[in-house]
This record gives structure tokens, sequence and C-alpha cells, in this order.
């Protein structure tokens, strides 16, 4: 299996919390090195692990963020 690894750049801010607490979070992550992308995904309490979620790149955050005003 090829190496993973991810670092939380920059964290925005909790959209939620599970009663098994789980928060999900948006924030700037990067994956494997590359650029960091704006990242909606539940992580657990120490963020060592991870659910799937949505990545999204400068350009496609902006229009969401344009698509919700």
């Amino acid at each position: 299996m090829a190496n993973f690894s991810f670092e939380i750049v920059e964290h925005l801010g909790t959209l939620s919390t599970s009663a098994n607490g789980w928060t999900k979070e948006l924030n700037r992550v990067s994956y494997n090195g590359a650029e960091p992308k704006f990242d909606i995904r539940a992580w657990n309490e120490d963020h060592s692990r991870m659910t799937k979620g949505v990545t999204l790149s400068t350009e496609e955050f902006e229009a969401l963020r344009d698509l919700l005003k």
C-alpha cells in the first residue's frame, strides 16, 4: 500500500459534533505534501482518523461560497 500523509494546515471551524465525539470540520488540508485544499469531513478527537469527505480547490470553494450567499 502506498504511503498516505496529511497535515491540517488551518482549522477554519467546526460544523457539528456527533454523540461519539467526532467533529465535522472545515479545514485546509495538505495531502501527501500537495498544496492545501479546503476540506469538509468528520475527524476523531485527536485528528488521527477521518471519514470520507469533500475536498475543494480555492476556485471551487469560492464558487460554493458565492452560491451560498
